[in-house]
């Protein structure tokens, strides 16, 4: 797994085309504040039994680490296929979007996720300190 947080002042999206068919017809956008930002690029490699718990528990802990560290409970997850040529399967992917999204709401944050499958508009305020921007890979 491959992770580029970026903790944003100002975060938006608006859908623009359907990338995998299966997904769910989305047409509204959203907007956030003060919103952690989790672009995630979950890897083929992740779906191995035995790897995708501990795959779950990283990212659920280093997001709660970095929305702690930059002074916010608002996460956004978004799939970010471009961190690595290796990639999950989307039904893979959906199902640890959602189990870290659940998870992090028992934690007491406010969590969305982009629309899944969609190539999206994206806008993106990003304020220039030490832990705005940050890259982890979960090898």
């Amino acid at each position: 797994m491959k992770l580029l947080m970026i903790y944003c002042s100002h975060f938006s999206y608006q859908p623009s085309e359907k990338s995998w068919e299966e997904a769910q017809e989305v047409t509204e956008g959203a907007q956030w504040n003060e919103v952690q930002l989790a672009m995630i690029q979950v890897e083929e490699e992740d779906e191995a039994e035995g790897r995708s718990k501990a795959v779950e528990r990283n990212l659920l802990n280093f997001t709660k680490w970095i929305a702690r560290k930059n002074n916010t409970k608002k996460v956004v997850l978004h799939s970010f296929a471009h961190l690595s040529e290796s990639k999950a399967s989307p039904q893979f992917t959906q199902i640890l979007f959602d189990r870290v999204e659940q998870r992090l709401r028992l934690t007491g944050h406010e969590v969305a996720q982009t629309p899944f499958g969609y190539f999206l508009h994206l806008h993106i305020d990003a304020p220039g300190f030490s832990l705005a921007r940050v890259f982890k890979s979960f090898d």
